[in-house]
């Protein structure tokens, strides 16, 4: 992608500001597999408040660095008592998007998974490499995937995210194109470059920054409502229903001890 304007680093974050300002790209890096713990989601949330204060922005992108986009949210704050604050946190970030209306964009490599697919699919531009894999494998920790059960049934139809939230697969990028999840898939990370490059100097650049948080407003209204009537309702339904349960505390617990779970269904 283009050579950055300017640079800043927060903790697990990096945010460059390119093509004079109209494009803000934000990069995942905790070094590892860019996991969206409390430290990551604090970064990305004080980036995206800055974002209330540059009118010109056209665009926000979001990548990984490495190999890998995300491997999701942290597993180790999904426990009973840090769930509350670590579902506040991240949800605060999808409300904050929705209410800055600039258009996103998803450059994904490698894994994208749980809450790193989710950021990606809540972007109104999705493209990746061939190396990419998608998925939601919370049902297989006995949990769910709360802005994931909002947005996939409204970006790729109900019969196809119910596949997806309830078996906890993940699909390939080619799959996901097929589902109509990606604009577009590119042969390798150079490919995807040019592609980003070639569709942000084609369909961002020459536009009003202005008109396209008008125009984002407007083909989103529907989903804006949806999202925002009915994620704090699975985010009460997770915090005050799914935690008290056994199986939902053993999945998270054998995940982190690397063990299978015991489920006593209920």
């Amino acid at each position: 992608m283009s050579t950055s304007d300017e640079t800043m680093t927060l903790e697990k974050i990096t945010l460059r500001m390119e093509h004079g300002g109209a494009v803000a790209r934000i990069t995942l890096d905790d070094g590892k597999g860019n996991v969206l713990d409390h430290v990551m989601m604090e970064s990305l949330q004080q980036i995206l408040d800055g974002m209330k204060e540059k009118p010109a922005v056209k665009l926000i992108t979001f990548e990984g660095a490495g190999k890998h986009f995300s491997f999701g949210a942290s597993v180790e704050e999904h426990q009973r008592d840090t769930a509350p604050a670590m579902l506040r946190a991240f949800h605060g970030l999808f409300l904050t998007l929705r209410d800055l209306a600039i258009p996103t964009l998803a450059r994904v490599q490698g894994q994208c998974l749980g809450g790193g697919m989710e950021l990606a699919i809540m972007c109104d531009f999705l493209f990746a490499d061939k190396s990419a894999r998608f998925g939601q494998p919370e049902i297989v920790l006995g949990v769910f995937a709360p802005p994931a059960s909002i947005i996939l049934p409204e970006k790729i139809g109900l019969q196809r995210a119910t596949d997806l939230l309830l078996t906890g697969r993940s699909i390939t990028a080619e799959e996901a194109l097929s589902m109509g999840l990606l604009n577009a898939v590119a042969d390798g990370p150079d490919a995807l470059d040019a592609l980003i490059d070639a569709h942000i100097a084609a369909h961002i650049l020459p536009r009003s920054a202005s008109s396209l948080r008008f125009a984002t407003r407007a083909v989103r209204v529907k989903f804006n409502h949806v999202l925002g009537n009915f994620l704090p309702h699975l985010e009460q339904l997770y915090t005050g229903q799914l935690m008290a349960t056994d199986d939902a505390n053993e999945g998270i617990t054998a995940f982190l001890e690397k063990r299978p779970p015991v489920w006593k269904h209920k």
